[in-house]
């Protein structure tokens, strides 16, 4: 499961927003708001990794 606080706190820390995250991991802008809202709580792991790697972060660190 993913850790929606922080995918947020770490976006906001970086001053991106969800639409320059979404670009930057190559995925919809809507994939980034129902994750952070906790809406979709199971992305793929494709997913995740392209958000970590957006966010310059482990996979690990977004995973509970």
């Amino acid at each position: 499961m993913v850790e929606s606080n922080k995918i947020k706190r770490l976006r906001e820390k970086l001053g991106l927003s969800q639409e320059k995250l979404a670009r930057l991991a190559d995925v919809s802008n809507n994939t980034i708001i129902n994750i952070e809202a906790g809406k979709q709580q199971n992305p793929t792991v494709d997913t995740i990794k392209k958000i970590a790697k957006a966010l310059n972060v482990p996979i690990e660190d977004l995973i509970k």
